[in-house]
């Protein structure tokens, strides 16, 4: 008898014992200044954490990007930023390759990691996140949260088709050990935090 077969013949004799779920109650990581850790940890990734008073004031702040004063194409879902591609009016989404610039909003944002959930609810072609060359968050600060327990406590599973955490741009260091920025997705993320709805 192979190993295989050998594997097999044990699971194949009998349920595995049941274990109790664990208790996730516990005194889980807090920050004095959850901005602080959160905008540290966008940077730690290579992403750029920018606190703004008011959602209008992220247009002339990305105007003045290099990558973003010489796009083509942008796609925004923030009514503070003007874009040129409407997403909806795409039939394919792999028309969205040459989009240079996609401002969409976040929903949650987590302080221990720097990550920030989003989803494609209202969204047509979720690609965007992916496969964008550069990407802007935008975030109310009241939905920072501490620590991923909390983040999950206000998460709604299924109420969206899609739903991830987004922390900083796509990287790799798979080859040669060299970190490289942009290697699958995104070149880089600027994740606003805007402290009203104005």
């Amino acid at each position: 008898m192979n190993s295989k077969s050998e594997i097999l013949k044990a699971l194949r004799s009998g349920p595995a014992e049941s274990a109790p779920l664990p208790d996730l109650q516990g005194n889980w990581i807090r920050y004095d200044d959850p901005y602080a850790q959160f905008a540290a940890m966008i940077e730690a990734v290579g992403g750029r954490c920018v606190r703004v008073a008011s959602a209008n004031e992220i247009a002339p702040l990305l105007a003045a990007q290099p990558t973003f004063a010489i796009a083509q194409q942008i796609v925004s879902f923030v009514p503070q930023v003007a874009g040129n591609v409407a997403l909806d009016a795409l039939d394919d989404p792999h028309q969205t390759e040459a989009v240079d610039w996609a401002v969409m909003p976040g929903q949650l944002g987590v302080a221990e990691n720097g990550a920030i959930w989003v989803t494609d609810a209202g969204v047509r072609h979720r690609a965007i996140y992916f496969i964008v060359q550069h990407l802007a968050l935008v975030l109310p600060s009241t939905a920072l949260v501490h620590n991923l327990h909390e983040a999950y406590q206000r998460i709604t599973p299924g109420g969206s088709s899609l739903g991830l955490f987004i922390s900083g741009p796509s990287k790799t260091a798979d080859i040669e050990q060299s970190l490289v920025i942009g290697a699958h997705g995104p070149r880089s993320l600027t994740v606003f935090c805007v402290d009203s709805n104005g």
